[in-house]
C-alpha cells in the first residue's frame, strides 16, 4: 500500500509548480495522448520530475502529467501510464491515481487501447466499460491498508460510475458514435493472448482484453473516486482473424478512431 508520505510529497510538488486544482483526472492509454493537446493553457509536468513516480518504456507513451482547462473543468491527464508488464509493482502503476485525489480529482476517466473478443465488435469500436474481470491473480491492494487512503475490503459492485456511463452514452448517441459496452478482462501481457485463452476469456464473459485499466480503477474506486472506462479496441483478439497481432496495428487504429475519441471524452467532461 502506499505511503501517505510519498502522495503528500507528489502533490505538494505538484501544487507548488502551478495554481491549478484539478477536479477531474484522465489517463490516457496507447495512442490516445493527443486528447492531452486539447487542454487549454497546460502546465506540463515530465514525470521525471515529481517525487515517487515512475517512467514508463512503452511505445505510444509521452509521460508527462498535464493540468489545465477542458470544456470548462480543471482537469489532470497523464499522457502515458505504467503497466504492470514493464516490471513495476502494482504500487509503481496506480501511485499517480492517489495523487491525483489528494490534488482533489473526484471524477476519473480511464481509457486504453485493447483487443476485442465479442466478435460482433470491429476494430475501430469505442466500448464503454462496464465491469471488469481480473485475469492477473494479483490486486493493488494487498498489503497493510491505510483507512486515510480507503476501506480494508472495498465494494466493487459498481467500479464504472452508472451516472458517467449514462453521460457518455447519451454524448455518443447524440453524435452517431457506435459506442459498444462490455467487459473488460486484465491481462498481465506483455505476449499477447494465445488462441486458446481467447476462447477462455470469451467463455468467461469478457467482451474485450487488455494489460491495463484495472489496477488504476480499483485504486481509484478504493479513493472513492467516480471511474469512467473507455476501451479503444484496435484489433480483433488472438484466433478470431487468421492474422498475427503486433503493437504498430493498436498505434495504427487509435490514430484513426481518435477524432471520434476526442469528442466523446470531450463532451462528456463538460457535463459531469
Amino acid at each position: 500500500m502506499h505511503k501517505l508520505q510519498d502522495i503528500l510529497e507528489a502533490r505538494d510538488f505538484i501544487r507548488n509548480k502551478t495554481d491549478y486544482r484539478p477536479t477531474v483526472g484522465m489517463i490516457l492509454g496507447s495512442g490516445l495522448g493527443t486528447l492531452a493537446d486539447e487542454i487549454a493553457n497546460p502546465f506540463i509536468i515530465p514525470y521525471s520530475e515529481i517525487p515517487h513516480f515512475a517512467k514508463s518504456e512503452a511505445v505510444g507513451h509521452a509521460n508527462e502529467l498535464v493540468i489545465g482547462q477542458l470544456m470548462g473543468k480543471t482537469v489532470v491527464a497523464m499522457k502515458g501510464r505504467f503497466h504492470y508488464y514493464e516490471g513495476f509493482s502494482l504500487d509503481e502503476v496506480t501511485f499517480p491515481v492517489r495523487v491525483m485525489k489528494a490534488l482533489g480529482v473526484e471524477d476519473l476517466i480511464i481509457t486504453n487501447a485493447c483487443g476485442a473478443v465479442n466478435t460482433s465488435f470491429n476494430p475501430g469500436d469505442l466500448m464503454l466499460i462496464t465491469d471488469h474481470i481480473n485475469l492477473v491473480g494479483t490486486n493493488p491492494l494487498i498489503g497493510p491498508n491505510n483507512s486515510e487512503l480507503g476501506t480494508r475490503f472495498p465494494d466493487v459492485s459498481q467500479v464504472y460510475n452508472l451516472n458517467l456511463r449514462h453521460i457518455a452514452s447519451q454524448v455518443a448517441q447524440e453524435q452517431n458514435i457506435v459506442l459498444q459496452q462490455g467487459v473488460y478482462a486484465w491481462w498481465s501481457g506483455p505476449a499477447y493472448e494465445t488462441p486458446a485463452e481467447i476462447r477462455m476469456i470469451r467463455t468467461l464473459g469478457a467482451d474485450a482484453v487488455g494489460m491495463s485499466t484495472v489496477p488504476e480503477a480499483l485504486v481509484a474506486t478504493h479513493g472513492n473516486m467516480r471511474v469512467l472506462g473507455i476501451s479503444c479496441l484496435t484489433n480483433m483478439a488472438c484466433g478470431i482473424l487468421d492474422q498475427p497481432l503486433s503493437h504498430s496495428e493498436v498505434i495504427e487504429v487509435a490514430a484513426l478512431v481518435r477524432e471520434k475519441f476526442v469528442k466523446l471524452v470531450k463532451e462528456t467532461i463538460s457535463r459531469m
